[in-house]
């Protein structure tokens, strides 16, 4: 069972007490000032102000109310970042979310999308929630509908400009931070006089790294910026540019997979290793490059997995 503890003081125990008062039930364990049951999540408070969230559901409704210390059942450490504003999940929030960057092949993509207020449980009804706990099939379904409804954008840097800047020198930190800044840009443009009570980042480096990269920009997005890692569970923003961004990379995934013949793997394990060989074998290495990210090793056991076949 997920677990999630947090720690509230005491005007934040009266208020979450309010907020489910009508799923309260009995719990006379030592300590208990107030429990209730939802459908799919058991939430327990006590005096000392923590309150422990649990089922499929705790993470969703622990984020209502904060940031969570400790994951009880696994022990993981909290989510790391900035701060966050208490009620966070119940803001209007433009949240921004990459994938690909993991994968030997196919590009990385940014997406960013603003959810107002008034529209969290509209996009929770369109499917969204962790995209960890989505499959790719789900996703590319329920995709459309969100990309018709908020304000977005997605971003895909083709691996040919992605290995041509990482040959000059360029991290993957400072690729993902230029996307994000990029992709915020263009939709705080897009909602003209309209603005976030908050802009939430997954977090993949810290605050000042983050905008080092940025520092010859013209523009930087830095106002009410928040980072935090697992931010896809903090805001249904960032999940739904996560899934967005998912999405975004599976399609460049199947047209890379027609142009080679084969359906091309995700990640960068072992099958990587072969599929990469063999459209290195059939097709040369210039091809290969065009769909890879060159500096990953998985090249270079291509290479190797060659070298043996012609021995």
């Amino acid at each position: 069972m997920s677990n999630t503890v947090i720690v509230l003081d005491e005007n934040g125990l009266k208020r979450l007490a309010d907020h489910y008062a009508a799923k309260k039930i009995v719990r006379n364990a030592p300590g208990v000032v107030f429990a209730a049951k939802l459908p799919d999540a058991v939430i327990t408070a006590y005096k000392s102000g923590k309150v422990l969230f649990q089922g499929a559901g705790s993470e969703r409704e622990a984020a209502l109310w904060g940031t969570a210390d400790v994951n009880a059942a696994s022990g993981k450490p909290k989510t790391k970042g900035d701060t966050l504003p208490e009620r966070l999940a119940s803001a209007s929030v433009l949240g921004s979310d990459e994938t690909g960057t993991g994968d030997f092949f196919g590009p990385v993509t940014v997406a960013a999308c603003f959810v107002r207020a008034d529209q969290i449980e509209l996009v929770r009804e369109l499917g969204v929630k962790d995209s960890k706990q989505l499959n790719d099939d789900w996703m590319r379904k329920i995709a459309p509908d969100l990309q018709a409804t908020l304000v977005h954008s997605v971003l895909t840097l083709p691996n040919d400009k992605y290995n041509d800047v990482q040959a000059r020198g360029w991290s993957q930190g400072k690729i993902k931070a230029l996307l994000h800044n990029q992709a915020l840009k263009h939709v705080l443009r897009k909602m003209e006089d309209e603005r976030p009570d908050y802009i939430l980042i997954d977090q993949f480096a810290e605050r000042g790294i983050y905008y080092n990269h940025l520092k010859a920009e013209k523009e930087i997005v830095r106002e009410n910026v928040l980072f935090s890692t697992k931010a896809e569970n903090l805001h249904v923003a960032v999940a739904a540019a996560s899934i967005i961004a998912r999405v975004a990379f599976l399609e460049e995934m199947d047209r890379l997979s027609a142009q080679a013949g084969m359906t091309l793997p995700k990640g960068a394990g072992p099958k990587v290793d072969q599929i990469a060989a063999t459209i290195l074998w059939k097709h040369g290495e210039e091809k290969l490059k065009s769909m890879t990210k060159w500096h990953f090793a998985n090249a270079q056991k291509a290479k190797a997995i060659i070298s043996k076949k012609k021995l």
